[in-house]
This record gives C-alpha cells, structure tokens and sequence, in this order.
C-alpha cells in the first residue's frame, strides 16, 4: 500500500515535470500562467499563410531593412519604437514578430509577452531563414 502510494506520487511528480517546460497554443487558456515566448519555423509559418489563417505579421526591423524585402502583408514597427500597447489591433488574428535573424524580434516577443500575459509567437532564424528557404519575399 504504501509503495503503490509512493509510486503514484512519483508518476504525479514526473508527468508535473514533464508537462512544465512544454509550451502548446492553449497555454494561453491556463488562468495564471505566465507568458512566454514561442518560435515558429519558416515553413510553417508559410503553411499556416497559404491556408489563409489570420496571421498579423509584423516586422521590427528599420524601415531600410524592410523596404529591401519583407513578407507579404507585413507591417513595419521598428523595434527602437516598438511599443505593445501602440500596435494595430489584430483583429483576432494571432500576431508573429520577425527580423533579420530573430534576434530583435524576440526581444520584441518578450516585450510583447510581458505586456499582454499571452504567449508571442516570433519566426525562427528571421527574414534570413525564409529567403533561405527559397519563400517569397517583397521588395519596394
């Protein structure tokens, strides 16, 4: 009896450890969870794109860097005035950040993060990453 209650509390225990660093789309849905900061690869981010989901893509490089070449439907807001509660409202769409290399715009993401207590979602390895991965790209 008490190595069936020990080793029911261990299970406990480990499926707790477990399930503590994983991070999925309804982490947003647990009361008291803190916010985090997610990464979505190139490919699909394009998938979710083609499929027509509501995606408000920002980008938060400088105006220079953007005009040479952003993802289609892109705003632009630098990071030096990025401001969370200054953004477009997304109108339900879920917003995902991006840069050159993801390095700003996971800066951005954790600013994000902090001031809506929701996950934000930011592109792995940046503009970088989905040129490189031969996705369309905008040039002005």
């Amino acid at each position: 009896m008490i190595a069936r209650a020990l080793l029911s509390g261990m299970a406990a225990g480990l499926l707790a450890a477990c399930s503590a660093g994983a991070t999925t789309a309804d982490d947003d849905a647990v009361i008291g969870a803190e916010a985090g900061v997610l990464t979505i690869e190139p490919s699909a981010l394009s998938t979710r794109l083609e499929a027509g989901e509501a995606i408000q893509l920002i980008d938060v490089r400088t105006p220079e860097e953007f005009a040479q070449g952003h993802i289609a439907g892109a705003i632009n807001v630098p990071l030096d005035e990025f401001d969370p509660a200054a953004l477009p409202d997304p109108q339900g769409a879920e917003r995902v950040l991006y840069c050159r290399s993801d390095r700003r715009s996971g800066i951005a993401a954790e600013k994000l993060a902090d001031a809506s207590g929701r996950n934000a979602v930011h592109l792995e390895g940046g503009i970088l990453a989905w040129d490189a991965a031969g996705l369309p790209v905008i040039e002005e």
